[in-house]
């Protein structure tokens, strides 16, 4: 169960397949689901990065991963698919209730 503010399964089930594999030797990365959340956490309270709650992981994967993926267009992959996804949503439940 997703605590506030948290991917829900649905939300998380969507996402998950456009997130870059673990395909680097060595150190595996911390999970993403995990780390996305302590994104969130810190996008939503405005809080530093240093006040990331542990149950994130380590506040310093969180910045990385926040970091590293918008440098390389992770998160805007991620915006437009869930905008698109939405919008379809949205045109089906305009047409459904006849407007």
């Amino acid at each position: 169960m997703a605590g506030r503010g948290e991917l829900t399964d649905e939300a998380w089930g969507r996402i998950e397949p456009l997130l870059p594999r673990n395909g680097r030797r060595g150190k595996q990365w911390t999970d993403h689901r995990q780390v996305i959340n302590g994104i969130l956490w810190r996008l939503r309270t405005g809080a530093p990065w240093r006040d990331v709650p542990d149950r994130y992981g380590p506040w310093q994967t969180c910045y990385d991963r926040f970091a590293r993926w918008s440098r390389d267009g992770t998160w805007e992959c991620l915006l437009g698919h869930v905008q698109t996804k939405s919008d379809a949503v949205g045109e089906i439940r305009a047409r459904a209730h006849g407007q």
